[in-house]
């Protein structure tokens, strides 16, 4: 069976067999490029998923790094987001493999991370509402999809999209400060404020830099009722 890698797009020989005919997952992926993957490994911030290995000892404690602990501390972001799970570390190639995907609109590279999506999901306790952290009609336009959206489809994962979102600058252009005393960007929409009451949520963004765009979109589900918010990214930056 020949078939071609989802980011590289060479081609991948492999034997068919008739294990590979009934496989559940096929591969989308080449070896060269899998290995390039950094999956996060050893012990990691308990709140935010950040590898806490090459982090210097005063920046972290009791398995928290100073970021989250910081989080902790404020009055008004204290247990908004109960955790966050990343799969792979924000590695060069990461960066520019999700860049072409988001930027240069290279849809295909979703297919890459839908099973490993869906591994990691299997393993979480079962959220009630999967929740993809929405684009402003604006960046839609501009992109012509929804990168969240496109891998839980990919991945066939159910979701609800219940968050809507004003158009700013785009994140990657903004400074740590600026990224993180940005005013308030996400909104409930109120046709779903029924079926959230109670309910634990999970958020699923590409992914997690400051922290602060999961804490705002988890802020409103909080506000209307949601008995919880975690999250799930692809990467940890």
């Amino acid at each position: 069976m020949s078939d071609y890698c989802s980011i590289c797009i060479e081609r991948m020989n492999s034997i068919t067999t008739w294990g590979s005919l009934f496989a559940k997952n096929t591969p989308v992926l080449c070896s060269k490029c899998e290995e390039q993957l950094g999956i996060i490994e050893g012990e990691r911030c308990t709140i935010c998923s950040r590898a806490l290995k090459n982090l210097d000892g005063s920046y972290h404690g009791n398995s928290i790094c100073l970021d989250c602990q910081r989080w902790e501390e404020s009055l008004q972001w204290n247990s908004i987001l109960q955790k966050n799970t990343s799969i792979y570390e924000y590695n060069p190639f990461l960066k520019e493999t999700l860049a072409r995907y988001k930027y240069r609109g290279d849809y295909a590279i979703a297919k890459a991370f839908a099973n490993p999506i869906k591994e990691v999901l299997g393993k979480l306790d079962p959220p009630d509402i999967i929740v993809p952290i929405p684009l402003s009609k604006e960046r839609i336009y501009e992109r012509a999809f929804n990168q969240t959206t496109s891998i839980l489809l990919e991945a066939q994962i159910h979701y609800t999209e219940i968050l809507t979102r004003t158009h700013t600058e785009k994140q990657s252009k903004k400074s740590r400060t600026q990224r993180i005393k940005q005013e308030q960007v996400f909104n409930l929409n109120p046709k779903h404020s029924d079926i959230i009451q109670n309910k634990s949520i999970l958020l699923f963004d590409d992914i997690y830099t400051t922290g602060m765009t999961l804490r705002q979109a988890a802020l409103p589900i909080l506000s209307g009722g949601a008995k919880s918010v975690s999250s799930l990214t692809i990467a940890r930056g």
